[in-house]
Order: C-alpha cells, then sequence, then structure tokens
C-alpha cells in the first residue's frame, strides 16, 4: 500500500509504499487490550496505603474492664471495630505492572498501526516551519486537513524539525512522540496520525 508524501502546506511531494507486514495487517483486537492494558497498569503509582490496626498509633491500654460493664469486651480502641481504628485488608503498596511477549508487543503496534492507517498523513518533514511559532504549527495543521486530537511521530531533534516542538506545546489537542516511542495508547487515542518520512522507515526497519 502506498501513500502521499506532503509538505506541511500540504502540496504532494511524492509517494511513499507502506509496508505491508508493518501497517497492513489484520488487526489483533486482543492483542492490542493486552498492550493497551500493560501500558495503563505499569503507569499506575500502586503507592495507596492503609494502616492495620497494629500500625495506628495509640490502643494500648484496655479500655475497659473484661467483665461487669455489660458492654462487649476489648482489648484495644484501634480495633477495625471503633472510629480510628486499623483497616481489615486495606490497600498497601503494591506493582501492577505485567510483562508481555516482545514480539506480541510489536504485534500489538502493528495492529494499532494498521488499525489507524486511514487516518494517517505521511509528510516529508517539518522544515517550513521556520520559526518556533504556534500559528505556524497551526496552519499546517489546517493545511493537511487534521483535526482533533493529533499524534505527530517524527524526530523533533532532528535539524528539518528543530522548530516542531516548540511551535506545538501550545496546542492541547497535539502529542508529538519519537519513533522509538511508539505505544498503543497514543496511536488508538489520536484522530489523526502525522508521521514523517524518516520516521516510517525507522518504524518499518523496527518492526518488520
Amino acid at each position: 500500500m502506498s501513500k502521499e508524501i506532503l509538505s506541511t502546506n500540504g502540496e504532494k511531494l511524492g509517494e511513499i509504499t507502506l509496508e505491508k507486514s508493518v501497517f497492513g495487517v489484520e488487526p489483533n483486537l486482543h492483542v492490542m487490550h493486552l498492550a493497551l492494558r500493560r501500558q495503563l497498569n505499569n503507569a499506575r503509582q500502586g503507592s495507596a496505603c492503609a494502616k492495620t490496626r497494629a500500625e495506628v498509633a495509640g490502643g494500648g491500654r484496655k479500655p475497659w474492664k473484661q467483665k461487669g460493664t455489660g458492654r462487649a469486651r476489648a482489648g484495644s480502641l484501634r480495633s477495625p471495630l471503633f472510629a480510628g481504628g486499623g483497616v481489615v485488608f486495606g490497600p498497601k503498596p503494591r506493582s501492577y505492572a505485567f510483562n508481555m511477549p516482545q514480539k506480541a508487543r510489536q504485534l500489538a503496534i502493528k495492529s494499532a498501526l494498521s488499525a489507524r492507517s486511514e487516518q494517517m498523513v505521511v509528510v516529508k518533514d517539518f522544515s517550513t516551519i521556520t520559526e518556533p511559532k504556534t500559528k505556524l504549527m497551526a496552519s499546517a495543521l489546517k493545511s493537511l486537513n487534521v483535526s482533533g486530537k493529533v499524534l505527530i511521530i517524527a524526530d523533533a531533534k532532528a535539524e528539518e524539525n528543530k522548530n516542531l516542538e516548540l511551535s506545538a506545546r501550545n496546542i492541547p489537542s497535539v502529542k508529538i512522540i519519537l519513533p522509538t516511542n511508539l505505544n498503543v495508547k497514543d496511536l488508538l487515542e489520536a484522530d489523526f496520525v502525522v508521521i514523517t518520512e524518516s520516521a516510517v522507515n525507522d518504524i518499518t526497519e523496527r518492526l518488520q
């Protein structure tokens, strides 16, 4: 399958052939779901913590005598039965992370790229953005006919893209990632994916 290569002014500069084994696979929904869950789980802090009756301060003295008061027997005011007492089976710091085999992770990214192929726009580079100005970036997005949440996959540190990051960071609906940081969550959340020619080659090389 081939795509037009555009300039950020919307002019056609040529065509690029997208590797079918990377950009044209049948999306595997189960593997994409697993990859998304893994990404979200691995981002969780897991630092929620509640104190048990052994950790709550106080409660060392027996609150009333064992017999004769008419009340239930009690050994500590920090029992879970009392307000201010410990928590039974409360959360403790833990890791929610889980792993996936490398081939499954790669399949998930290929599936997400293939699912997004219709909303993908390939650009030569962002060299036409000559100054770090939001107006230039907004104009480029308009020329490329993309709207909503836009994911830009480009090497922002490359000379031809040097103004990309500064031009785009004031636009809340635009997110820039490096080709090496490609992930399922960003691909699925975006309404449009704008990708540079060099990023296409880089991703193809890594995922083939």
